[in-house]
């Protein structure tokens, strides 16, 4: 295992988290309720069409990874596609500079591809952890990449939180300029601190030369018999079924919790600085859980983080004052990251260890499958009834189930199912 190259992985999730952060959780949201989808009737329609915009980009990413995630095991290009995902996603952040009053469907549309270019090379990064760490190191290396990315996210949410809150410091006329610097922030931060693992990684190639037609059939093949192999795996499917359930939780309180925030009245600066609280909080208790699983096991250690959730979703159903939002993003930061590092972690000890990037790319498509139903149904509620609040307590359903579905994986068989059939 090389340390420099490990350290490259890592610091890949330094250089996206800054799309999570500014653009998913915080500044956007605001900027699509405000300004973009300033002419709708009402904040409520702003916050269901945001939602829907979320179900969109899911279900476009979910039909295009695992076609390149099977194409990049057969050909060996994992940083290949990286490396174009990315681009197209600094791309699409910068070109938010662009969208002005009322420009709701631009937004929507540039947003859409963000999230291609950010979720679909996060199936590649992914699949990078097999090739680059032991088995022995995977929860903690997938910890500290999360907790990498909590640091740099954090630090550019904290510099677009000047830009926007204390304009006049920047010499800017006002705080829609300084969320355009933001936006165009997100590109450039993105963009250098992916190029360490651009330079160090090299892409092994593993088959012939093929046309892009010819990959995308092999492509198509392949996802055809992923989806026939998965049945050889039981108790990996079970953990899928569990992870498309409560990833699907998670991933909805992460893009809705800010313009939720501005619907029931809470301002700019509060959601902001509450995000930024997420992130920081976050570092520690991403590694803390990194150390929790190899103290208690992934398993226990993911049912702590998934109990914590329920509670959050709660607590939300209650929030009125700015204080509450304060606490929940405390709250979430301790679980977040350690959640989703270990989930990433225990899936990878799963897979065949010789199809990790078609793995992968077949778990980025089932759960942005399903992570199309938790915008889809909060968006839902919110029309039905006029208010998000149901909306975000039906999301403790999510967590339910996957918790339940999760009693039911056996770990160490699962692993050696995958062993066996690396064989």
């Amino acid at each position: 295992m090389d340390r420099q190259t490990v350290r490259a992985w890592v610091m890949y999730d330094w250089a996206n988290s800054a799309f999570a952060t500014t653009m998913m959780a915080a500044v956007l949201p605001i900027f699509y309720s405000s300004v973009a989808a300033s002419t709708l009737q009402n904040e409520q329609l702003a916050t269901s069409y945001w939602g829907l915009t979320q179900s969109i980009a899911m279900l476009f990413v979910a039909v295009l990874t695992p076609i390149l995630g099977a194409v990049a095991d057969y050909s060996g290009y994992k940083i290949r596609f990286l490396r174009m995902f990315s681009y197209l996603g600094i791309v699409a952040s910068l070109c938010f500079v662009f969208v002005g009053n009322g420009d709701y469907v631009l937004a929507s549309f540039l947003f859409i591809l963000g999230t291609i270019g950010f979720t679909g090379g996060n199936s590649f990064y992914d699949a990078l952890l097999n090739d680059l760490v032991v088995p022995e190191k995977r929860d903690y290396i997938s910890s500290k990449g999360y907790a990498f990315g909590y640091i740099g996210g954090g630090i550019l949410l904290v510099i677009n939180l000047l830009l926007i809150e204390k304009y006049q410091w920047f010499g800017l006329p006002d705080k829609t300029t300084g969320t355009y610097i933001s936006f165009a922030s997100v590109a450039l931060w993105w963009y250098l601190f992916s190029l360490p693992l651009f330079r160090k990684v090299k892409d092994k190639k593993t088959g012939g030369s093929h046309t892009i037609g010819q990959y995308t059939a092999i492509g198509f093949t392949r996802i055809r018999d992923t989806f026939k192999r998965i049945r050889r795996y039981p108790e990996l499917l079970k953990y899928l079924i569990a992870y498309w359930f409560f990833n699907d939780g998670i991933s909805t309180i992460i893009t809705m919790a800010t313009i939720y925030g501005t619907e029931i009245g809470l301002g700019t600066g509060h959601l902001i600085g509450a995000l930024v609280i997420t992130q920081f909080v976050g570092i520690p208790f991403t590694l803390l859980f990194g150390k929790i699983a190899e103290r208690l096991g992934s398993k226990r250690s993911l049912y702590i983080s998934l109990s914590v959730y329920v509670l959050i979703v709660l607590f939300g159903y209650f929030m009125s004052e700015t204080w509450h939002f304060y606490a929940l993003a405390f709250i979430v930061g301790m679980v977040q990251g350690g959640s989703q590092s270990i989930a990433r972690s225990i899936y990878s000890r799963l897979v065949p260890q010789d199809r990790p990037a078609e793995f992968f790319g077949f778990l980025t498509v089932s759960s942005k499958f399903s992570a199309i139903v938790g915008p889809f149904v909060f968006s839902v509620v919110g029309l039905m009834t006029g208010s998000s609040r149901l909306g975000i307590l039906a999301l403790a359903v999510f967590f339910i189930v996957g918790i339940a579905m999760l009693m039911k994986v056996n770990l160490q068989k699962g692993a050696a199912e995958a062993a066996t059939a690396e064989v």
